[in-house]
């Protein structure tokens, strides 16, 4: 994952980091991840049976849903001997804040242009 991202101001552009910011905000739309994620984040790291007791899901469920946040950059996986540890990866909820705020202002700036061109 890159370290920081900007949304293209171009609204009608694709583009690759669009495409790469769905697939984590996609990851994010699912309440278990995102207790999933509140919980890591309270931890160094853990394995998934400490995550299944805390969310109250099978462990086939949770395991799931850690391979989604894995897939999509949210969640380091260390495998270890006896069980294999998660952890937030900050550096990618970073990128996320980054590329909101990056698209909160994009769109801010497109309407003050719209507004001063009707006004014009």
């Amino acid at each position: 994952m890159k370290d920081c991202f900007t949304p293209a101001c171009d609204l009608t552009a694709e583009n690759a980091e669009d495409t790469r910011a769905a697939r984590i905000y996609a990851a994010l739309a699912h309440e278990v991840r995102l207790r999933i994620l509140r919980h890591l984040m309270l931890q160094d790291a853990c394995c998934c049976k400490e995550i299944v007791s805390t969310v109250d899901l099978a462990q086939s469920t949770v395991s799931q849903h850690l391979k989604v946040l894995v897939q999509a950059g949210l969640v380091d996986y260390r495998p270890e001997r006896q069980s294999s540890r998660y952890s937030v990866n900050v550096q990618a909820l970073a990128t996320i804040r980054t590329h909101l705020n990056g698209l909160a202002d994009c769109c801010a700036n497109q309407r003050n242009k719209a507004s001063r061109d009707h006004v014009e």
